[in-house]
């Protein structure tokens, strides 16, 4: 099965929360070594929002239920790096008129 793309627009304005996983040693002296913790230790979430209709919140919902928190799919951040990504937090609030604030966070997957 091919890797889908989430594309639909977001709103703009969340702060992403970046870390980088690292491994610390500490010697006498004050002296430490730092690295980085395995290949891909940038860790980096997405909180997004997006103001659609009912039925457009459905098909996003479909979407985001096919791949179950678990399964990625490819998403461009706000700064325009395209990458793989999970969501395991999906909430659509009704706000009235048909329409929904749906709001999630995306997290970076890497290929095992």
């Amino acid at each position: 099965m091919a890797i889908e793309n989430f594309h639909w627009p977001t709103e703009r304005g969340a702060t992403a929360d970046i870390q980088y996983r690292t491994r610390e040693a500490k010697f006498g002296g004050g002296y430490r070594q730092v690295v980085g913790d395995g290949p891909n230790n940038k860790e980096d979430s997405y909180p997004i929002t997006l103001t659609a209709t009912k039925a457009m919140t459905r098909e996003i919902m479909a979407f985001l239920d096919r791949h179950g928190g678990a399964r990625a799919f490819l998403w461009t951040t706000p700064l325009g790096d395209f990458g793989l990504f999970t969501c395991s937090d999906p909430k659509p609030t009704p706000i009235g008129g048909g329409r929904f604030k749906l709001t999630a966070t995306f997290e970076r997957a890497f290929h095992p």
